[in-house]
């Protein structure tokens, strides 16, 4: 089966043009934890007919830390300050047919139940997949199709107006808060056990949360070796606004979580 590699995607072109070589300080973060629990109860809540993914849970967990044990992650850089995003909203990465990346925003994370988010992430997912461009994936094709080397400088003053100045451009789909407070990404469905994400330099995002595919593994539980669920959950961060005490409370919240899930089946 042959496989067609483009080597210059839209995605590919944009990349080359937004990433610079690593040079800023990021902080970056792995916690394994034990899903064996909360998997059964995702699959309990799935056959009462609500579609609840591991994405879903955590996507929902995490607008919860944020609002009531890590306040400092809904933040961002604008004119040299730290500021709040007007809320707390996520990006959920997402693979199109073609292989090319976007992603869905859902709003108010913080506040939305689990079984609501689901059908929100779900409606969204079938319409991108069904062919309707976001604004995001407009943005980035319209910057593909500009020659090189002014790609490079179009970018660079789209940068300094949006993610600098917090100058919002409607007209173009972008705005300060286009990717909301965080963004997750499920590298688990890729096969992938673990990874570390970038800090997209086009989001004014103080973390990414990257989850890993889940696998079987021997731990102690009360002195004795049991088979366990395990995912290994990683993030980075912008040491401009936090730092690895915030992520120590965020995986610390999520061990909780896991224990409690029900509370996520509410609004609050």
């Amino acid at each position: 089966m042959s496989v067609n590699h483009n080597l210059n995607s839209n995605w590919r072109l944009t990349a080359s043009t937004i990433y610079e070589k690593p040079r800023d300080s990021k902080i970056f973060g792995t916690v394994e934890l034990d899903i064996t629990d909360l998997d059964e109860w995702i699959q309990a809540k799935r056959r009462e007919g609500v579609k609840v993914t591991l994405t879903n849970f955590f996507t929902v967990a995490t607008g919860r830390a944020v609002k009531n044990v890590v306040p400092e992650l809904n933040t961002y850089i604008k004119r040299g300050k730290v500021v709040k995003h007007n809320s707390i909203d996520a990006s959920v990465s997402l693979m199109l047919p073609n292989g090319e990346m976007t992603s869905v925003h859902v709003e108010r994370t913080d506040t939305i139940s689990l079984p609501d988010f689901t059908e929100k992430l779900q409606t969204a997912i079938n319409t991108y997949r069904n062919g309707s461009e976001n604004a995001t994936m407009q943005t980035k094709e319209t910057l593909a199709k500009i020659p090189w080397p002014l790609r490079s400088w179009v970018y660079a003053l789209v940068r300094k107006l949006i993610i600098d100045w917090g100058v919002n451009w409607p007209s173009m789909g972008l705005d300060a808060n286009k990717f909301g407070s965080y963004i997750v990404s499920n590298i688990g469905t890729l096969g992938l056990d673990e990874g570390y994400p970038a800090l997209l330099p086009v989001g004014n995002i103080s973390f990414v949360l990257i989850l890993g595919s889940v696998k079987k593994k021997a731990l102690v539980i009360n002195d004795e070796v049991k088979i366990r669920k395990v995912i290994n959950a990683s993030a980075a961060l912008d040491h401009r606004m936090v730092d690895a005490s915030h992520a120590g409370k965020l995986f610390k919240y999520y061990k909780y979580i896991i224990q409690h899930p029900e509370e996520l089946m509410l609004e609050v």
